[in-house]
């Protein structure tokens, strides 16, 4: 962590983080990862970080078992080789939770790393994060990341969304 910072954990039971493709024929499928933890940075220079991880292993598409099955499998995320998915943003102004807002950082799915952005909503209420979710989307290309199969039923963009709520991390 670096010097002067002050970290916010993920409220992991009051947040949800998932994801939606959708078929070359329209049909939306959504996905979530039941296990995932995060932090947020509060930076000496009042700037914030946040760093996302997501246990693939984890992922399901719910009441569809095979979905899930071809999702944690070799041609998605491939989850034996590469369990996680991480995000960890640049440093941003905080005020994009309150107004709304775009979060640069590198994604890391299968190994692969590329710079991608979170949108994220403006805030339904003042204390976002605590009496309301922070809601933020990314869309991806899988092909950027090794996910190219099925080109012919899935499309290529996937969308990412994170509804988080903070607690105060306990102390070193």
């Amino acid at each position: 962590m670096p010097a002067g910072a002050h970290r916010l954990a993920l409220d992991v039971a009051r947040s949800r983080c998932g994801f939606e493709i959708r078929t070359r024929f329209g049909q939306k499928i959504e996905g979530v990862f039941p296990r995932f933890d995060g932090e947020v940075l509060k930076l000496a220079d009042g700037r914030h970080q946040v760093r996302l991880r997501m246990d693939a292993r984890q992922v399901e598409i719910p009441g569809k078992p095979r979905y899930t099955a071809w999702m944690r499998g070799e041609e998605f995320f491939d989850v034996e080789r590469f369990p996680l998915v991480q995000f960890d943003s640049e440093p941003y102004d905080p005020g994009v939770t309150v107004r709304g807002g775009d979060i640069v950082g590198r994604l890391s799915i299968r190994g692969i790393g590329h710079t991608e952005t979170l949108t994220v909503m403006p805030a339904e209420c003042p204390r976002a994060g605590y009496d309301c979710d922070v809601i933020s989307r990314g869309t991806v290309l899988r092909g950027r990341y090794g996910m190219d199969s099925w080109q012919v039923a899935l499309g290529d963009r996937v969308t990412f969304i994170l509804r988080a709520r903070l607690q105060e991390a306990p102390g070193p």
